[in-house]
C-alpha cells in the first residue's frame, strides 16, 4: 500500500456532508469535495459514482453504520458509493463509502470482500448489481428533487438535506430512477476494452454484476 493510500486511509469521514439516507446527495457533494480539496483530479476525470441496487430494490450489504447487527449489515433499497481509479497509477481503486464503519476511504478489494461478501450464499432477488457512472457525467445529468423520499400526504420518510435540491445541467429537475433501475439483464456480457470504453461515455454509465466490478476497473479507459 503506498503512503499516499494509508494517508488517505486516515480521514475523517465526519469531514464530509452526510444527511442519512440521502447517499445519492451525499456521494454527489462528497466527489466534488474531493476534487475540491485536490485528493481528486480538479475535473473529477478519476472518479466514478456506484450506484449498488437490483429488481426487487433488496441489496444486503455488510459493515453499515446504520446496522444494530453485530455484523453490520443492511437491506438497502439502493446505496451509492464512490471510487476512485488513478488514470497513471498502479494504485489500487479506494471506495469512498460515508456509511461504512470500513477505514475511509477502502481499497476496491477489501471492500467488496467485508461489505459486498461475495462468497455469502444469497437467493437469486438479492444478488447485487452495480450502475458505474463516471463522475463528470453525473454531474451533468444527475438530478434528484427528493420525490422518493415524500410520504402520500408530503411528509418526509426522513429529514432532507439542509441545501437545495439537485438540478441537471439541462434543467431537468428529477431522474434518480433511472439510475438505480438495474437487473441482471442490463449487465455487460462481455468486458473487452472497446465495449467499457464505449458504456461508460455514457449519461447512465455501466452495469456489471459483483462478480465483475473489480476487473471492470482494470479496463476503465
Amino acid at each position: 500500500m503506498s503512503g499516499v493510500t494509508s494517508e488517505l486511509i486516515a480521514m475523517d469521514a465526519t469531514r464530509f456532508q452526510h444527511t442519512p439516507y440521502y447517499c445519492e446527495e451525499n456521494v454527489y457533494l462528497l466527489c466534488k469535495t474531493l476534487c475540491e480539496n485536490g485528493v481528486a483530479d480538479a475535473t473529477s476525470s478519476d472518479l466514478f459514482v456506484v450506484f449498488i441496487s437490483n429488481e426487487k430494490k433488496q441489496v444486503p450489504l455488510w459493515h453499515q453504520k446504520a446496522s444494530s447487527r453485530a455484523d453490520g449489515v443492511v437491506l438497502w433499497d439502493y446505496h451509492v458509493i464512490c471510487v476512485q481509479r488513478k488514470k497513471e497509477s498502479d494504485s489500487e481503486p479506494l471506495v469512498w463509502d460515508l456509511d461504512s464503519t470500513l477505514p475511509f476511504p477502502s481499497p476496491l478489494a477489501s471492500y467488496v470482500t467485508e461489505t459486498i461478501q461475495p462468497s455469502f450464499q444469497l437467493f437469486a432477488d438479492y444478488q447485487r448489481f452495480f450502475r458505474i457512472v463516471h463522475a463528470p457525467l453525473f454531474f451533468k445529468h444527475f438530478a434528484s428533487d427528493r420525490r422518493h423520499m415524500k410520504e402520500p400526504d408530503g411528509s418526509w420518510t426522513a429529514q432532507p438535506p439542509p441545501y437545495e435540491p439537485i438540478v441537471a445541467q439541462d434543467g431537468i429537475l428529477h431522474n434518480l430512477s433511472e439510475y438505480i433501475a438495474m437487473s441482471g439483464a442490463d449487465t455487460l456480457s462481455s468486458l473487452d476494452a472497446e465495449t467499457v470504453r464505449a458504456a461508460i461515455s455514457q449519461k447512465l454509465g455501466v452495469v456489471v454484476s459483483h462478480t465483475q466490478l473489480q476487473d471492470l476497473f482494470t479496463k476503465l479507459p
